[in-house]
């Protein structure tokens, strides 16, 4: 099957930034952390499905500790297309489809675009979409909130902070061109009256995607899709810090200990653990490697490859380890 227009537009977008880097990765490096992934994918299938088909541009994963599920967007689409297509799906703990197309774009009430990063809040299960946060019952599905994000054009992930939520925009628009990013480069917050407001906006975010927060250092750790320096940011500051540089084209990221992340990159098409300034891969061979979300009960890291129409899950590595 031939990938849509759009797709080839996002290849061609992350291919032009890494260009500009001129950055290279080692093919021994990459070879070795091949390698390491088939391991990671058999402990992965021990506990339940290394890989799930059938999707349409998976997004973002998120597991649900309480009720056992995983959630699944998928723009289905343009992601920058107000096509009211998009979906969610529902997965079971291990991993296997519990309903392909459980929250549906119009059906039953529910509006969805192109939906991307996906919080928990409650019950409430939060999606960004393009210029919208939406609201549904995570238990039911049932539409229960969507809220105009007045300025943005990019909506791509959300997290839960200790006053609101806070949405990353990555400054992203349609052209004759493609998806272009062109700014502006910013950080949003929902208060909890469901107000909306500009948190930070700074050239520094660089095409903002990936947002995860840190709650025992009191911040949040973001990472770029247009550049490659993963940053923190706290709540009313103006300013962010940097963590370390990378290899960039940044997507995904869930904090696994302290100064431990996990993140994808479409730039080598990888997973890796970022600590103290060192990285330390976990696996490659992953295109367009998304969203991921963590499941800590089976030790687990869900991977939407977006352009590949599929999920994989991969063993989390052990402190300390790019690998268990």
């Amino acid at each position: 099957m031939s990938r849509p227009h759009w797709a080839l537009a996002v290849t061609a977008l992350a291919f032009t930034i890494a260009c500009g880097r001129g950055e290279r990765s080692s093919a021994a490096a990459d070879s070795a952390a091949t390698g390491r992934a088939a391991a990671d994918s058999a402990a992965a299938a021990s506990t339940g499905p290394a890989r799930v088909e059938g999707f349409e541009a998976p997004e973002s994963a998120k597991y649900d500790a309480e009720l056992d599920v995983w959630y699944v967007s998928n723009i289905n689409g343009s992601p920058v297309a107000k096509d009211g297509n998009g979906y969610i799906s529902r997965l079971k703990g291990d991993g296997t489809v519990d309903s392909l197309k459980w929250i549906v774009g119009g059906a039953n009430g529910v509006k969805l675009d192109a939906p991307k990063g996906l919080a928990l809040q409650g019950d409430t299960l939060w999606v960004a979409d393009i210029t919208r946060v939406r609201g549904f019952n995570r238990r039911t599905g049932v539409p229960v909130a969507s809220i105009d994000v007045k300025g943005s054009m990019f909506l791509n992930d959300i997290a839960v902070g200790i006053d609101g939520l806070y949405v990353t925009d990555t400054g992203a628009k349609g052209s004759p061109k493609g998806i272009e990013h062109t700014g502006p480069d910013r950080i949003y917050r929902i208060a909890p009256d469901r107000s909306v407001s500009i948190a930070i906006e700074s050239d520094s975010l660089a095409g903002p995607n990936g947002i995860t927060w840190d709650g025992p250092q009191g911040r949040f750790i973001v990472v770029p899709f247009a550049g490659n320096v993963i940053r923190t940011w706290s709540p009313g500051s103006k300013t962010t810090a940097p963590l370390g540089p990378t290899k960039g084209q940044l997507d995904g990221v869930e904090l696994l200990g302290e100064n431990r992340l996990l993140v994808t990159s479409w730039a080598d098409s990888s997973l890796f653990v970022f600590e103290n300034g060192t990285i330390t891969p976990v696996a490659t061979g992953l295109p367009s490697p998304a969203d991921i979300g963590i499941d800590t009960k089976r030790n687990r890291v869900a991977i939407p490859l977006l352009l590949e129409n599929r999920v994989e899950f991969r063993a989390l590595p052990a402190p300390g380890m790019g690998l268990p």
